[in-house]
């Protein structure tokens, strides 16, 4: 496990702050939690659906998740602080009910299930309550059911989909002790994190690179899958590798391109994958014996280029497990709702954007000339001038300072909720399997 950042001590004042809102919310009772029900009940009903559609301000919600405020920081634990504060007045009256609709709810449909719906949209704060208790599924529904999606890191479509379902019928007990087990992740991320860093939030696949205490650049990753997950780790990035070698580990040699070899002769010499004997001498794939009870003791390396398994880029940082970040010519990954897919290393997408990043500060590495490298296809590592801290965590539930509550599935079962897992095994390969030609990755 990574070495912990020492977490600092808040300051008297916030925690005299935090103290008395916690004090509030422990004065709640039953009888607020009727109140608040009956107030939703009984706030005004809307006519026709159709009087009140509002698409700029449906995207608008959307956009209101968006922010330039990092997950990490001196106020992170403050900004979740508070949003255990919110929950614990939910808990405390009563909760949100469960929407469990006999159709697929989107705009336009009129179903009674809609009225719970909006119950339970109005108490998790994504639909005001004037928008009223109706049956129908107007651009105000939308606009909710679109601002909770993007909180919970789903596709912001406003279709209440088997996804959103189970996100949303998670209790509202469960939600606040996973903001409570978050609070303790982001206390020991607290410290000074350096002028420039970067982060990679794993249950949230997405990578932030953050400088002067704003984000300036917010990447999509793919990181590990449960059986092979990418480890948690405060490191520093030192190098960038343009048009990178990749050299094959021994277990994927063994299980996969051995066993793809004895059926397929031509493989290596397809995927631009040579042999080398311990002395740097090449061999040719023919004089292998591939049916022989172990794989060859060579090294299997693929050659730069755009089939190689990091493509453009790989980016090197301190660890002692062979994890790194890369690029993929496998850019549809990236738009897969489950972005747990890698054997543990992070994979990036629109990595030249964050390659540009990293190197801004080493001379003689604009844009222009890292492009130039790259149509090249000549391999070249860089130093960076100096070295950029990298924190990978694992961050499933945080509040930034504009108070939206972000919760991400708990991929690796820490939380210690199994609602929370609900989605992980769901539309996912368990399996790593077998590597094609068309699913050739790193280890």
């Amino acid at each position: 496990m990574s070495k912990k950042i020492g977490s600092e001590n808040l300051s008297r004042r916030m925690l005299l702050r935090s103290a008395a809102s916690v004090g509030a919310a422990a004065l709640a009772t039953p009888a607020l939690a009727q109140s608040a029900i009956e107030s939703l009940i009984a706030a005004p009903r809307r006519g026709a659906w159709d009087d009140q559609f509002d698409a700029k301000g449906s995207s608008r919600t959307v956009a209101s998740v968006a922010t330039n405020n990092p997950v990490l920081g001196p106020h992170a634990p403050i900004n979740i602080q508070q949003a255990m504060i919110n929950y614990q007045m939910i808990v405390a009256n009563g909760g949100w009910p469960q929407v469990n609709p006999a159709q697929t709810l989107r705009i336009g449909v009129v179903d009674p299930s809609v009225q719970q719906l909006r119950q339970r949209l109005m108490i998790s704060g994504d639909l005001p309550q004037s928008a009223g208790m109706s049956a129908s599924f107007d651009s105000y529904v939308d606009g909710a059911v679109k601002r909770f999606q993007a909180r919970h890191g789903l596709p912001a479509d406003g279709v209440l989909g088997e996804f959103s379902i189970k996100a949303m019928n998670v209790s509202a007990q469960t939600r606040l002790q996973q903001l409570e087990t978050n609070l303790v992740r982001l206390q020991s991320m607290s410290g000074d994190l350096g002028r420039r860093y970067v982060m990679v939030n794993i249950p949230a696949a997405y990578i932030e690179a953050v400088e002067n205490g704003r984000i300036a650049l917010r990447n999509t990753a793919i990181v590990g899958k449960i059986d092979r997950p990418t480890h948690a780790i405060n490191s520093k990035i030192y190098e960038v590798i343009l048009n990178p070698y990749w050299t094959a580990p021994r277990s994927i040699v063994e299980k996969d391109i051995v066993p793809l070899m004895r059926k397929d002769p031509t493989y290596l010499s397809r995927n631009n994958i040579r042999l080398f004997d311990g002395n740097g001498n090449e061999v040719a794939p023919e004089t292998v014996d591939w049916n022989a009870e172990k794989a060859p003791n060579l090294m299997f390396r693929q050659d730069p280029g755009k089939i190689n398994a990091m493509s453009s880029t790989k980016i090197n940082f301190h660890n002692p497990h062979n994890e790194y970040m890369h690029d993929t010519p496998q850019q549809g990954l990236f738009n897969k709702l489950m972005r747990f897919e890698s054997s543990g290393c992070v994979r990036v997408q629109n990595v030249r954007d964050l390659t540009s990043w990293l190197l801004k500060e080493t001379p003689g590495w604009d844009r222009q000339n890292m492009e130039r490298v790259i149509a090249s296809r000549v391999s070249t590592p860089i130093k960076l001038a100096e070295e950029v801290p990298v924190y990978i965590v694992y961050i499933s539930a945080w509040s930034a300072e504009d108070g939206i509550v972000q919760f991400r599935d708990d991929i690796y079962q820490l939380d210690g909720a199994t609602e929370l897992a609900l989605q992980t095994t769901t539309g996912i390969e368990q399996s790593a399997g077998p590597i094609s030609e068309q699913d050739f990755l790193p280890q």
